[in-house]
């Protein structure tokens, strides 16, 4: 399976999220490294791993109508 590699810029875009956001609240609270970006060859560039954050944000959207994932890997869930 081929991985689609996102800057912080265009991953902002596509969530709707200012990057300074992501990169100050979400990265390492939310978005995991490993799991959701990486670091390549160890550098300060980061690369979101689209695939992983999108499969994550779906699988909690078909239990709950609204829920913010967690650091612990589990997730928030809001009353409507």
């Amino acid at each position: 399976m081929s991985m689609t590699y996102l800057t912080t810029e265009e991953l902002a875009q596509k969530i709707k999220y200012n990057a300074r956001t992501i990169r100050n609240e979400l990265k390492d609270s939310v978005l995991l490294e490993g799991r959701h970006y990486i670091r390549p060859f160890g550098q300060r560039k980061i690369l979101f791993i689209w695939e992983n954050i999108e499969m994550d944000m779906h699988l909690e959207s078909a239990n709950s109508a609204f829920a913010i994932p967690m650091a612990n890997g589990g997730f928030c869930v809001g009353v409507h």
